[in-house]
């Protein structure tokens, strides 16, 4: 059966609502789901839990909802790209649950799973342990980590099929698998939609019983952070 929609808004319309809780894939602005982003801004929906790695930058990725005033809270490992992200931070207006990075993703591969909670030795010692329960294995203290089931799951894929089968590409593989299978309802964006059959199996990484919904991605410019170049070697003469 076709999982795919029309449209973000067909998509979205009946599983946005205010104070829920959503997961986003992507890595900085790499393999973000930028249409399903705007239509959750465009909703007007607010006082939002947002799951990510980070929160995208001044403008841009996971940066418009917070300059709508519709995050509420923030489950992350980085926000250092996006200044408003830190102002309001700082200001009170936004509360911050800093994740390790690796924590982040074995929360999110564990709530997927159905793992309610598991233990790991990141983090020990430090703020990030202050008032979990701890427990020693093998003589080593590690700090209990809870899973992480989200509402609703955003992720940009590179190839789907119309069944929901997910391919990603490059750095969008880094957190799109494991948001993946952590929503309670998850809809997957993708750049490339072929019929059921066509995807080589081998190649499928999020299979399509964790997606309920798909789109077409539109052609959008993609953007990155930070633009780092240095010159090109000077051709030499003959060779």
């Amino acid at each position: 059966m076709s999982k795919l929609s029309e449209a973000p808004v067909a998509a979205l319309h009946d599983v946005l609502a205010d104070g829920i809780t959503i997961a986003v894939g992507g890595f900085g602005l790499s393999g973000i789901p930028m249409d399903l982003i705007d239509a959750v801004r465009d909703s007007g929906v607010k006082d939002l839990t947002i799951i990510s790695n980070n929160m995208g930058v001044d403008g841009k990725g996971l940066g418009v909802l917070l300059e709508g005033g519709q995050v509420r809270k923030v489950l992350g490992s980085y926000i250092g790209e996006n200044k408003l992200c830190a102002e309001q931070f700082l200001a009170g207006k936004l509360e911050v649950e800093f994740n390790p990075q690796g924590t982040l993703a074995e929360r999110l591969r564990a709530g997927g799973a159905g793992i309610p909670a598991f233990y790991t030795k990141t983090g020990v010692g430090t703020q990030i342990a202050e008032g979990k329960p701890h427990a020693e294995f093998d003589g080593q203290l590690y700090v209990q980590e809870r899973g992480i089931v989200a509402d609703l799951a955003l992720v940009h894929a590179h190839t789907a099929d119309t069944d929901g089968n997910l391919i990603y590409r490059y750095t969008a593989r880094n957190f799109n698998p494991v948001v993946a299978t952590a929503g309670k309802v998850t809809v997957a964006e993708a750049e490339v939609i072929v019929e059921p059959g066509q995807l080589d199996p081998n190649n499928i990484v999020t299979p399509g019983v964790f997606v309920q919904r798909l789109i077409k991605a539109t052609d959008r410019t993609k953007h990155i952070e930070k633009l780092t170049t240095r010159p090109r070697p000077a051709a030499v003469v003959g060779a």
